[in-house]
């Protein structure tokens, strides 16, 4: 039997972690950058994750550049969703991480009471393949959700994220160098691929800002990210095209090449992993208790861009102002009058309207929507909505709901 799967080499990764990168970046540049919404970018992605991936299930063996386009669809498709449950309906991330989890676990456990294997020097089959897209479906979800999670915990910058989840595959090699079971080695190390190729993305493409808090990054935006880590990808793809360097021509080769290890290692390298969940979660617990602020939000805008009152909404629908300027100062009458939970539910519904009009204002004038959108952010962060800190006092929410109703006129 052929096996559809490439073997795992060094180019396996390398390859893995340049499309998570890619399509994260390009993920948030047609998102943000050219105002299609999230929704409506989920909703693209998933119609072309169908098509990319029957063409993937309908060939007879592997061949890079179809597989590797739906492993960058998939990764593009499995962080929306959980965008989605994170920035559409308000789900925390713990939830979300909690609820991937057991869903993955769920895939493996009927996958293997199928099949009687996780391999993926086994997938020959259509059930196995499509066991093997489904849960690389999900494991890109849960690495969105734990990893966001992780910067919603700690507070970290970009730069400094990058290096636990690189850490943690790091140490992964060495305990499967050592004996630990490959196929556990393999998955763990899968799921960890899309928290650190998301953190390079952002890195990459993160505006240079001195500010405690903000995002440090090399300030190459999201398009200049995606196009040299398309140029990679392909240039790589071509390369396994020319060589074969990673191809397995035969399930029986492929399961002949990874036959069961020690296990006398196995059990000694499970103890590792549990210890290194261990560590991790006390490294985790240390950051969280030290003083730190929240990410701030996943966008591609270099600056505030700061607009004369009234200019920045001149190109847009008044009816559209009038609703966000009546629920900023509903906010802001609840906050002077010390009405705190109403004031947090009408500037909550700001933002949900706020985002929900993304798509169909920043089309009009996106210097115009930037402006106003970073201001909306300080009022945000002011409640504590979408940010890890707690609410300010009254006095900042009004001098922020202040500058914002000035914003719009």
């Amino acid at each position: 039997m052929l096996n559809k799967v490439p073997e795992v080499t060094v180019w396996f990764w390398v390859i893995k972690i340049l499309c998570t990168t890619v399509g994260e970046s390009f993920a948030d540049w047609i998102n943000m950058k050219l105002g299609v919404g999230l929704v409506n970018t989920a909703w693209i992605f998933t119609a072309v994750f169908v098509v990319v991936l029957a063409i993937q299930l309908w060939l007879k063996r592997y061949v890079p550049f179809p597989y590797w386009l739906t492993v960058v669809v998939v990764s593009v498709t499995g962080t929306l969703y959980t965008d989605i449950l994170t920035d559409q309906l308000n789900v925390p991330l713990w939830i979300s991480s909690a609820v991937f989890s057991v869903l993955l676990a769920v895939v493996f456990g009927v996958w293997w009471l199928r099949e009687r294997t996780l391999s993926i020097h086994s997938v020959a089959t259509l059930p196995r393949e499509s066991f093997y897209w489904l849960a690389v479906l999900v494991t890109f979800a849960l690495g969105t959700a734990t990893g966001d999670w992780t910067l919603e915990l700690t507070g970290w910058s970009p730069g400094a994220s990058v290096l636990l989840p690189l850490g943690l595959i790091a140490a992964i090699t060495l305990l499967w160098k050592f004996g630990a079971n490959p196929v556990l080695s393999f998955w763990l190390a899968y799921i960890l691929t899309r928290p650190l190729g998301a953190n390079i993305g952002d890195w990459l493409a993160s505006p240079k800002v001195a500010q405690p808090g903000e995002p440090t990054g090399l300030a190459l935006g999201t398009f200049t990210t995606s196009l040299i880590f398309l140029g990679l990808i392909l240039a790589t793809v071509v390369y396994l095209t020319v060589t074969r360097s990673d191809v397995t021509e035969t399930y029986e080769a492929a399961h002949a090449a990874h036959a069961t290890g020690d296990p006398r290692k196995e059990r000694v390298a499970l103890a590792g992993f549990g210890l290194l969940a261990v560590a991790t979660t006390g490294l985790l617990v240390w950051a969280h208790g030290q003083p730190h602020v929240g990410p701030a939000p996943e966008a591609d805008n270099t600056s505030a861009v700061q607009m004369a009152p009234g200019v920045a909404v001149k190109k847009f629908p008044p009816a559209k102002v009038s609703a966000l300027r009546t629920l900023a100062s509903t906010s802001l009458k609840d906050a002077r009058s010390g009405n705190a939970k109403g004031a947090h539910a009408a500037a909550q519904s700001l933002r949900d309207l706020w985002d929900a009009d993304q798509a169909s204002l920043q089309p009009l004038d996106n210097t115009g929507w930037t402006s106003i959108d970073a201001q909306m952010d300080k009022v945000l962060k002011t409640f504590g909505i979408d940010h890890s800190n707690p609410p300010m006092s009254p006095a900042q929410q009004e001098k922020e709901l202040n500058a914002l109703l000035t914003d719009m006129g």
